[in-house]
This record gives structure tokens, sequence and C-alpha cells, in this order.
């Protein structure tokens, strides 16, 4: 973009004068009206609105208070900002008189514009802190069923069956019940509760809330996530019952059935501390300790990777109600718990989508396959008749064999769940604490009401019920082109999977959290949904999984240590770099990066040390590249390509969070390491004679381009020579997991997005039409969707971002952070005629949309308040170009396109040759 652009494109509206700007969509720390805040200067933002164009902010005030009465008489007692002349509408940080544990806060905020108005006041909003130290939890004691002998304890997790705990310590899924009495009005209660590894709260008899899964996963030997709910609704007067049910997760992984790791950091446990403020004023406390009963609970058996059993025959009804007979419940054990406890900031897991059945069909005599029609991370969910101690086994898979059999090889075996029926009518069950890839269900010992043997259970209904992370979806695409639409929905559906409490790789094999993942495919996921929250919950798993040499191990949590590139890979440990700065770049998130600075150094400290002559010649490299043999480590791309152009790429980085966070001489001494390690990187790989680096593969030649290790010189020519080899390939896809992200991003720098809809605009080779052609639901491990991996992954989503960013034109302008600079700019490539494009940024609503008609080039653009843009749109010296039917003149051209500089407000330009 050309810096030379300073002239706003002013297009009057036709407005009165009496329109205001409104402040809409008020956050605290991201989220609206949130419970348990641990941050002691919370984070404020907000939306403005603006039927003015061209409308920004000048001024604001913030005002918190600690009650109602107080906020609506405009009064401010714990905090008035007075009005502040700043522009800023995110990341301000709270300035206050110093917050309280687990108090509630109530604030609004009103802004002045550039055309001298003052707002009203937005909607009185609120958050809840959290608590902020050990003391907090007023004498709460970590509480189990069992103690787990030292002697059984497994961290890290290992794979090894022989290891001679393998097969010793089964542990019991308990329920923990307390109950207690209310004899005065309840004005507020809030319980701050966690249990490991995941916990169900029922208060007199139904569920709390709407999570799954709680609490997110976490380093528990350093660190566990408490979750608070707001409990003022679901107390009576009289009798009241806390009831917890407890599952393993993988706080304890048992070593049946199919397990990718066995480990245990001990036996469920559970903490709470239940606040309860009366009406009079006063307080009281109910926390965890041994007054608390605890029983076996009806789960069984309960594996995150291998299943969960059920029998309903141990349930025992009004456990958690008042008034139950816990005579054969005992005291609850005093145990130990991680030495941290933090606030869950990241969305939780929910239920989703449900699929009904598409096909049933009978592959064998007794045995029943549920087709769902879509593959998902999801848990089944069965109604069903029969006698009691009948068992009916359910077996989920992604796909099925010749035989029309469920088929788990690819991704582990045998993974399934046992219900136990009670009898006596309809029952309706679903696991608690395991969820599982699949699209199909296999039945056995229960089957359809007019084909099951007399006597045998019949299934009166059968669901797939997806479970992710609740994180808000925030984007929306959709364009004239067919397979695009369906490539689109295939990254969706793969995203949506693996987006839980970690971006794990699939939801089935390993559920684990691959950093890579999160910096290359988490502007995809970016722009579809709000997961702020869910990075930043990352980046403290990454610290929390360092190591004291400054290893940030491939995954974290690190439950278990990986040999060789699967523990130490430069590009997925530099995600410990990477996704700080991104969050900066996409949230205006500076604080992120101050908590982050100590790893970030001594990470790039460690790669320093491991570095032979600056190049890093270890790694997984560009892994699951297309080369001839079968996918897994780097096969075109030679070892240290990658390895060190991500090297360079932290050393940039650094080097620009040094600056912003003032730390001058650090920013100089990365700056001049950068220097040497890309001469070293251009000495090495890069061949003058052909203008490419390494073997010239799509990986090699884009991240030297995209990291910025080219002269700038040869760029044109390395650029000109990766085209080459795609159309050597036959517009195909060769680069893997690492470099196919930035070889999007190059091509679609350089103008070339022609080649990017060459290459996807087809199904013949190996690519996401191709895993479409073969019936995918969910994006694939490999480009080629075969039987052998994951059918359900998103490290290769990367097209997405091209969706948006490309297709769409929506982009930041890195001359700001948070999209408060924007740019449009649309590549019109292919047979696309049609594009529609929005996703809702820090600052609002951002969205483009265009067509093609009868010759002439339309386009739709809205920029929020308080932002600005450049436009681009497909225009020669010769064309013709109106706003909303008026004649404009454009700024300035480049590369074939017009540049127009616009506010905010929607406009409605139109090209004609």
């Amino acid at each position: 973009m050309q810096k030379t652009i300073i002239l706003m494109l002013l297009i009057c509206a036709a407005i009165g004068s009496s329109a205001q700007t409104v402040v809409k969509e008020v956050r605290c720390d991201y989220r609206q009206q949130p419970l348990g805040i641990d941050n002691p200067l919370p984070k404020l933002q907000w939306v403005l609105q603006s039927a003015r164009r061209n409308c920004l902010q000048k001024a604001y005030r913030v005002i918190v208070a600690d009650d109602t009465a107080l906020i609506a008489k405009n009064t401010g007692n714990i905090w008035d900002s007075k009005k502040v002349n700043s522009a800023q509408s995110i990341q301000v940080s709270y300035a206050g008189k110093k917050l309280v544990a687990a108090k509630t806060y109530y604030w609004k905020v009103m802004v002045w514009d550039n055309y001298g108005h003052a707002s009203p006041w937005s909607k009185t909003a609120k958050w809840q802190m959290g608590l902020l130290t050990p003391g907090d939890w007023q004498g709460a004691q970590w509480i189990g069923y069992d103690k787990m002998p030292d002697s059984l304890y497994m961290v890290p997790a290992t794979d090894n069956p022989g290891d001679k705990r393998w097969n010793t310590g089964k542990d019991v899924l308990p329920l923990m019940r307390k109950e207690f009495r209310l004899q005065k009005a309840v004005k507020k209660a809030s319980i701050f509760i966690t249990g490991f590894g995941q916990f169900e709260l029922n208060i007199n008899g139904k569920k709390v809330g709407d999570h799954f899964l709680d609490p997110g996963w976490t380093q528990y030997s350093k660190h566990a996530l408490y979750v608070t709910f707001d409990i003022t609704n679901n107390l009576q007067k009289g009798n009241n019952v806390l009831g917890v049910m407890l599952g393993n997760g993988f706080y304890f992984m048992p070593g049946e059935r199919y397990r990718k790791l066995k480990g245990a950091y001990g036996y469920p446990k559970m903490i709470c501390r239940t606040l309860i403020q009366y009406t009079d004023g006063t307080e009281q406390n109910i926390v965890s300790d041994n007054s608390w009963k605890t029983a076996p609970g009806p789960v069984t058996f309960s594996s995150i990777y291998g299943g969960e059993d059920y029998n309903a025959n141990l349930a025992q009804s009004g456990w958690d109600k008042p008034g139950f007979n816990d005579s054969r419940f005992k005291d609850a054990v005093i145990v130990d718990g991680p030495p941290a406890l933090e606030s869950q900031q990241e969305e939780p897991l929910k239920i989703f989508d449900q699929f009904g059945v598409k096909k049933i069909t009978q592959p064998k005599p007794g045995v029943w396959v549920y087709d769902m029609g879509q593959n998902a991370s999801a848990i089944p969910m069965i109604a069903l008749k029969g006698k009691k101690g009948a068992v009916v086994k359910l077996t989920p898979a992604e796909l099925i064999d010749d035989k029309g059999m469920v088929l788990q090889e690819a991704v582990g075996s045998p993974v399934y769940f046992n219900y136990t029926l009670k009898g006596g009518g309809e029952e309706h069950w679903h696991p608690q604490f395991m969820y599982y890839g699949f699209r199909y269900i296999q039945v056995e010992g229960a089957g359809p009401a007019d084909e099951v043997k007399a006597g045998q259970p019949v299934i009166t209904e059968i669901k797939s019920l997806h479970t992710r992370n609740s994180a808000a979806t925030i984007g929306e695409f959709s364009c004239s082109n067919e397979l695009f639409n369906k490539t689109f929905k295939l990254i969706d559906w793969a995203i949506r999977s693996n987006t839980a409490s970690v971006f794990t790789d699939c939801p089935h094999r390993e559920k684990l959290g691959w950093l890579e993942e999160a910096h290359l495919v988490g502007s995809s996921i970016r722009y579809n949904y709000d997961i702020a929250g869910l990075c930043r919950k990352i980046i403290r798993d990454m610290i929390n999984a360092q190591t004291a040499d400054g290893l940030i191990p491939d995954i974290a949590p690190e439950y278990t240590q990986f040999g060789g590139g699967f523990r130490d890979s430069p590009e997925w440990g530099s995600n410990g770099i990477i996704l700080p700065y991104y969050v900066y770049q996409w949230y205006g998130d500076k604080q992120v990066l101050a908590e982050s600075y100590n790893m970030m150094q001594r990470y790039a400290a460690y790669l320093e040390r491991k570095a032979n002559k600056h190049i890093l010649y270890f790694g997984l490299g560009d892994w699951y590249d297309i080369g001839p043999q079968d996918p897994g480590t780097s096969q075109l791309t030679p070892e240290g390509v990658t390895g060190t152009a991500i090297y360079y790429y932290d050393l940039t980085l650094l080097t620009k969070i040094a600056r912003i966070l003032g730390k001058t001489e650090d920013a100089k001494a990365y700056e001049a390491l950068g220097i040497k390690v890309r001469e070293a990187f251009n000495q090495t790989f890069y061949h003058a004679a052909t203008g490419q680096y390494g073997s010239g593969s799509q990986a090699a030649n884009a991240m030297a381009v995209y990291m910025g290790l080219v002269e700038d010189a040869n760029k044109s020519k390395v650029i000109d020579m990766l085209v080459k080899d795609i159309r050597a390939h036959n517009n195909g896809i060769t680069a893997g997991d690492i470099g196919y992200r930035y070889l999007l991003r190059v091509l679609d720098d350089a103008g070339r997005s022609d080649v990017i809809f060459d290459m996807n605009s087809r199904s013949d080779v190996p690519g996401y039409g191709y895993q479409l052609a073969q019936g995918a639901t969910a994006l694939t491990e490999s480009w080629a969707g075969n039987r052998i991996s994951s059918n359900n992954h998103f490290m290769l989503g990367h097209l997405m971002e091209w969706f948006y960013s490309g297709l769409g034109g929506i982009k930041a302008d890195t001359g700001a952070n948070a999209f408060q600079k924007i740019i449009i700019r649309p590549e019109v490539v292919g047979d696309v005629t049609h594009t529609k494009a929005s996703f809702q940024s820090p600052y609002g609503r951002v969205s483009n949309e265009w067509h093609k008609q009868d010759g002439r080039f339309v386009m739709t653009v809205t920029i929020p308040v308080n932002t600005t843009a450049v436009v681009y749109l497909p225009a020669g010296k010769h064309s013709k170009i109106t706003e909303g039917g008026k004649a404009i003149k454009p700024l300035g051209y480049e590369n074939g396109k017009a540049m127009l500089q616009i506010g905010s407000g929607t406009y409605r330009f139109t090209v004609s040759p």
C-alpha cells in the first residue's frame, strides 16, 4: 500500500444531524458479563455504531461501581475514568480501586465522536471477580473417594505396556455430595469449582449450566483451571444438595482398551467454594472438606481414549437431591491437588448440532451400523427399551470397512461404550466424560424395533451430539464456486471437531495440543471464531510446558514426552513466539506479549544453542508433504530449510516485540542475530543459477519469501520459480502442514491468487476437492484422504484464510493492530462471479460482497466505526468508478487496481468499462 495516501475519501450520506454514535457489545477480558475474572486489571472494550460515515471516537468515559443503584445514577465509586481524550476502544485497562475476590462490579461507557457529539451511556454490564489468592478459597480442600498411592503416579504418561504400573490402579469414578440448609433470603450465590479429570455439577437434582468436559486440560503438575457459576436460581429455601460426578479425562488415563497413553496424576478429585450472599448483607461459605459424602457412581469405566461404560443399575436415584439417605456413602478423603488454580477464561465445551440417522445397515446378524451423515467430534445419545441387565455396546468410527463394519484401525482400536439397562421403561443415555470423532455408530445387543430378536433391547432413538469449544461463530463466507463452498465446510468441520480446550490434532487417536496448528491455521480460525480466550489459554499451556533448558515441546500440555522431532521441532515450538505476536496483531493484546516474553527469550536462546552455524538441522520439517513415499516427515524439502526459516521468523518477531515492550537493547541483539541467520540461510540453501532454495520445493521457496529471507533483488525470481513448480506439478499441491500456509500467503501477496484458484478448484489431484470426491465430510490428515490416516484433522485447513483474505479481500493493514486499519482487496479469479465474506473484528463487523454483472464489477463494503480502510477495485485508468451512483476519482492505481481510502460506513462501488 502506498504510504503517501493521506487523504480520506469523504462520501457524504444523506442523514440527519441527529444521528448518534452508540456503544454496543461491551466486554471485559474479551467476554460479555464474565464470571471468574482473575486479572487484577481487566481489559475493557466496546463496539461503536453510527449512521454517519467516517465516524471516529475522540474520547471516552468509563465508570465502574459495586452497586447497581450507583451505576444507574452514573456514579462510579470504584472507578471513574472521567473524560479521556483517546480513540482507544479496545484493551482499555481498568485503573480504579483494588478489585476484591468474588465481588461483582457494574460498568458502562460513553464516548465522544469526531462530529462533536456525545453518545448515550451503554447498557450496564458487569463482571464478577474470581479467587485471586489461595486464601480466597476460604479453607476449601481437595477431596476424593480415595488417594492414589505414590507408586502408581505416572507422569509423564507412557505408551509402554511393559511398564509395571500398566495394569494396576483401576480407579473409582465417584459421586460427591454435600447437603446444607438455607434459612434466609438469598441475594446472590456463586460457586467456584473444579474436578479432575472432568466434573459435572448438579444442584438439587439438576445439572448446572450447559458445559461439557469442564475443566480445560492443563499441565496438572503445575496448574489447573476452576470454573465459576452463578447458582442463585439453582438454590431453594430449606435443604439443598451440591452433587458432583467425576470422570478421568487426562488426569487418569487407564491402560485398558485403546489408549494413546497411560498416565496418572492421581485419582479423581475436586475442590469448591460456594459463596452465598444474603439479602440482609451477611454471607456464608460452603467449602469442600471431609464432611462431604462420597460413593462409587454408575460410570464404571472412563477413558479419554477408550470409551465409557455406564451401569444404570448402579445409579442411586435422588443422590443429588435433599433428603436422600446417604448412609452407604462414606466421608470424603482429603487429598493433594495442583499447586496453582486459575480461572477458566476460554469458552467451555458445549453440545451443538444433533445429527439423526441417515442410513441403517446390518452387515451381519445382530450388528447394526447407523450412518449419522457427518464426521464430527461427538458423543452418541441413545434412547432404548429392554430388560434389566441387558448390555448394549456402541462402537463409533469415522469409516466403515469393505464388509460394512466400523473401521477404527487408523486411529486406534478398540474404542466403545457399554450401557447396562435398568429396565422398566424407556431409558436415555450419553457419555459424560469422553468424546470421539465419528460418523458411524455400530450397535450390538440392541437394534431397530422391527429387526431385533424377541427379548432384545430396542433402540427407539439414536443421535450424534456434536461437541466443541463454544467460541462464538463470527465469520461467514460463500461464493459462486460450489467446490469452494464445500471446501469451506470441509475445513470448518475439522476446525469445529478439533477446537476443544486445546487445538487438538484429531478428536479420536490423540486429542493432544500439537502446537504448529495454532499459528499456521490460527488465522483461518480467527476469521471464523472468537478464540481470543482460547489463544491466551494455549499460551499459558506453553509457558507451563516449557522445560528448564528453554525447549517448548511440540505439544502443550505435555502429557507425555515423545522422541526426536515429535518433541523438539522448531516449526512446532516456535508457536511460543508466533502465537503471542499474532494475538497482539489480531486483538491488540499487548499484555500477552509481556506475559510471554520470558518464554520467548528462553526458547530463542534454546534454538541459538542448538543451531549449527545458525542453521537448525532437526525437526519434522514440512510434515505430510506429498512425495514419493507415504506421508510423514518432510520428503521434498531438505533438512534445515523450514526449521531455520521459522527460526529467522522468530527473531524477526522478537525484534518487533522487544521494541513494543520498550526493550531496546534486546531488539538490537535479536536483529543482529537475525542478520547472521539470514546470511547463513542464503549461503547454505540459495541457488542463484536457478533462483530457488534447497530442492526448489513449494515449501522451501514459499517460506524463504514469506519470512523475508530472500534478497529484494531475487524475490520476483523466486516467486516465478515457485509458480513454475506449481505449474510443473499440473497445478498440484506438494507442500505439507508447514509449507502450504506460507505458499498461499506468498501467492496472495504477490497478486497470484489465480494460481491458488487453479490449485484448489479441482478434484483430480490430492487436495480438498479430491477428499470431497471420496466422500469426506471433514478435512482429513493427508492430502489424499487415505484410510490409514485420520479423517478429521484440521492441520491442512489453511485455505480458509484465503477465502476471507483473498476472495473476500478482507485483510488487516499491518500498520495498525486489531483491524483498526483495514485493507479490502478482493481477488477476482477463475470462474468466481460472486463472493460474500464478513467477520466480527474487535472494532465491529467488517464485510465485503462483490459480484460481476453485465461487464460491471459491483462491490458493497462495510467498515466499522473507529476504523479506516483502503479499498482496491479491479479497475484501470479508463474505468468508470461510482459509489452510490456518484462518480469518484481514485487516489491512485497499483497492480491493475484502483485505490480508495474510506472511513466507517457502508459503500456500494461500481466499476464499469
